[in-house]
């Protein structure tokens, strides 16, 4: 038996459309021999993770320039740790291809 604390496997989503657009959005998913509830799953699921993806993307370019703001201070760990860098980049024989 199940847990009280889990979801039900499915659950319904009701919404209004219009009823021409129904009809064409069925058509499309029947001529693609996909069941419509299908179809929209899958919107949902991409449209989810693409909202997922660009908050991730947002999170990173924000700790991007946070880091580089960081490195610009000649007084941080930031700096020193991109100027070590930098000192191990040209010592190595292919610190040409690193930098084009």
């Amino acid at each position: 038996m199940a847990g009280a604390n889990q979801l039900p496997k499915e659950t319904t989503f009701n919404f209004r459309l219009d009823p021409e657009l129904k009809l064409e959005f069925t058509a499309a998913a029947d001529a693609d021999h996909q069941p419509a509830a299908e179809v929209l799953r899958r919107f949902m699921r991409s449209y989810v993770e693409q909202k997922r993806r660009r908050a991730f993307e947002a999170e990173a370019h924000r700790q991007s320039l946070a880091i580089a703001a960081r490195a610009a201070d000649r007084k941080s760990d930031e700096r020193a740790a991109m100027e070590e860098l930098d000192a191990e980049l040209e010592r190595d024989a292919f610190s040409a291809e690193w930098k084009a």
